[in-house]
């Protein structure tokens, strides 16, 4: 990490923005690395509720590179950018903002990353039926990978906000050719959408710090051969990871999407190439404090 006397004019910031923002380790992971490689770069985390005063403020400083977009913020930031990278227009929902000379360009990592998550796995969603829980910004760029990138056989999503799932099942069917079967969320439609789902991917804050021990989804409805994806990295083991291990399922951490994503977003802020090993390190030692 940088000191006091090692931060001059042109050391660059990059930065992550969301609320709550406590929690995250983006500032671990990509300071380790700046500091691995020499870059003159410093990230920080900033707790923000006005997201359009926040992006006025990136175009004004000239010095800041680059932004993380977190919760609840991935959507609303689009409004703000003066482009968008072709795919994640059609996405609707961007986690990286770049600053190139007062323009902001926003773009996606996180279906990106989500995705090399379920390969490293060993997971092959062709021709499976996926059920994703949730529809806000996260949910949107996975959705639209796997829509793009795989031949899942099925794509059903729940969730409680009907205004947030309806724009995303008509995003998602006129922007692709993928089958979606959506509905609200509640006791009968996860049920349901249980008794068929081969990958589960879970995508919304439920049993995130400090709230581990909540899980949207019950434990009986685990069938044998299931696979668990929960994007939450904090903390490392889920109430909703623990339980799908317990009942023999492979589940795949959120710290594996965090730490794809965020390789991605090094190597647009900086570019160079990513200390991949020296990141995913920095990660998992602070989750296992």
């Amino acid at each position: 990490m940088k000191t006091a006397g090692t931060i001059g004019t042109g050391t660059q910031l990059c930065a992550v923005i969301g609320n709550p923002i406590a929690h995250s380790l983006s500032p671990a992971i990509h300071n380790a690395a700046y500091e691995k490689l020499n870059l003159d770069f410093i990230y920080l985390a900033f707790r923000v509720k006005d997201v359009q005063s926040a992006l006025a403020g990136m175009r004004a400083l000239e010095n800041f590179r680059g932004m993380s977009v977190t919760i609840p913020h991935k959507i609303e930031a689009m409004k703000y950018l003066d482009r968008i990278a072709e795919p994640d227009r059609a996405i609707g929902s961007v986690n990286t903002v770049i600053n190139e000379k007062g323009k902001l360009l926003g773009l996606g990592t996180d279906g990106p990353g989500a995705l090399k998550a379920l390969i490293d796995a060993d997971v092959d969603v062709d021709g499976q039926n996926v059920l994703m829980v949730g529809s806000g910004g996260a949910a949107r760029a996975i959705a639209f990978t796997l829509a793009q990138k795989t031949r899942l056989n099925q794509l059903a999503i729940l969730d409680i906000d009907e205004i947030m799932l309806k724009g995303l099942v008509n995003d998602l069917k006129a922007g692709t050719d993928a089958r979606i079967v959506p509905a609200l969320l509640g006791h009968d439609t996860l049920i349901s959408a249980m008794k068929t789902a081969d990958v589960i991917i879970h995508c919304t804050p439920v049993g995130m710090h400090p709230n581990g021990d909540d899980s949207l989804i019950p434990s009986t409805l685990f069938r044998t051969g299931q696979v668990v994806f929960d994007i939450v990295y904090t903390p490392l083991e889920t109430k909703l990871l623990f339980e799908a291990k317990s009942h023999g399922l492979k589940v795949i951490s959120g710290v594996e999407m965090f730490i794809n994503q965020a390789v991605l977003q090094f190597e647009h802020f900086t570019g160079v190439d990513a200390p991949i090993e020296i990141m995913r390190h920095v990660v998992m030692e602070h989750l296992k404090s």
